[in-house]
């Protein structure tokens, strides 16, 4: 049974269009017949890759460019490609580490593997060495954490709007967005008129 080449793309913002488009034109290049596409982080809802995994039959590849555009970890990667496999669907990665990778050959799964679990390994190293940074600021009293969020200037978005500022206004002072001040003054209990 011949089946077809699908394709999928993901960027993590809509800033990243370029980005995106180099995807698609990548995966067109390929022969892709259909392709899937989404901007939307790693950690978030991947609702056209849960599409993709839907759409695909057995004898089909699913494409993509590169291997973070996938699979959020070794464990992850490896669980999706036995899925694939089980289904009759191979996996192919036009990228990986300079050149393309197809897990219809034991090769290719073996490359796959190798490189998934030292991406996990590098990750892993990665995360151990900031807890040991913020450690060692905490510990020097020079670790300050996040900077405050726009709800944390709740406060002040009601004390400034009560001294008759605008709402546009509030916002510029506090440098947040002006859907946040609009949610403060919500959250607060504050009425006001959908002036700027």
């Amino acid at each position: 049974m011949t089946g077809v080449a699908i394709g999928y793309a993901r960027t993590s913002t809509t800033e990243q269009c370029a980005g995106l488009e180099a995807q698609l034109r990548d995966l067109r290049a390929t022969g892709c017949e259909k392709i899937f596409q989404e901007q939307v982080s790693s950690i978030g809802e991947r609702a056209q890759l849960e599409a993709a995994l839907d759409y695909v039959r057995e004898g089909d590849t699913l494409v993509v460019t590169k291997l973070d555009r996938l699979a959020r970890s070794a464990r992850g990667l490896n669980d999706l490609v036995d899925m694939l496999d089980k289904r009759g669907v191979a996996l192919k990665i036009l990228n990986f580490g300079g050149g393309p990778v197809d897990t219809r050959g034991a090769a290719g799964r073996l490359m796959l593997n190798v490189f998934g679990a030292f991406a996990q390994f590098e990750l892993e190293i990665m995360r151990e060495r900031q807890r040991e940074g913020i450690a060692a600021a905490k510990s020097a009293g020079k670790y300050k954490g996040r900077k405050p969020t726009a709800r944390a200037k709740a406060r002040e978005v009601v004390q400034l709007f009560a001294q008759g500022m605008k709402i546009s206004e509030v916002a510029r002072s506090l440098k947040i967005g002006r859907a946040s001040v609009y949610r403060a003054l919500r959250e607060a209990g504050v009425t006001h008129s959908p002036t700027v």
